[in-house]
């Protein structure tokens, strides 16, 4: 098949397609995180990440965000999502969409392991955050300002500073 010379002028060849075992990966308390589509590559429209959360696990508490939404597809496993309202569960399947200025967090209480898809619409520079916070987690021990400087940094406002996010002490 022939393109026109008109609308070979009009498209761009930019297609990425990202292999499942691709991405810089993070690792720390009972969680992975894999970028999949930086915000670089989308000119910061959105970041994809792909997250495994072993059983047991604790992600962030309460927390919002004033400048991006962020939107979750559980692909397997239960996700306990923690919201100003109490805690839902949701299965694989389900989609969460998080608009900003809205209170949210979650964790796996079960005893499956999670493996959910996260995108933060706009993007901000998200792995950024991404890549300090498992540095962060690493210290031992932990320092809450350090969180609270690193949250402040990057759009997340944690709605109870003292208990943000699993410290280890």
């Amino acid at each position: 098949m022939k393109v026109s010379e008109t609308i070979t002028q009009e498209y761009r060849d930019e297609t990425l397609i990202v292999s499942p075992d691709a991405g810089e990966k993070f690792s720390s308390s009972g969680s992975t995180m894999t970028i999949k589509v930086p915000t670089n590559a989308t000119n910061n429209q959105f970041g994809l990440y792909d997250i495994v959360m072993e059983p047991r696990s604790q992600g962030p508490k309460l927390h919002y965000h004033r400048h991006m939404d962020e939107t979750f597809i559980v692909n397997e496993g239960v996700l306990t999502v923690l919201t100003i309202h109490g805690e839902v569960e949701a299965k694989a399947g389900s989609v969460i969409y998080i608009p900003r200025l809205t209170p949210h967090g979650y964790c796996n209480k079960s005893e499956q392991p999670i493996k959910m898809t996260m995108l933060f619409n706009p993007g901000h520079n998200r792995e950024d955050f991404f890549r300090e916070l498992y540095k962060t987690l690493g210290d031992r021990p932990n320092d809450t300002e350090s969180f609270m400087k690193l949250y402040a940094k990057y759009d997340s406002i944690p709605l109870n500073p003292e208990d943000m996010i699993p410290l280890v002490k």
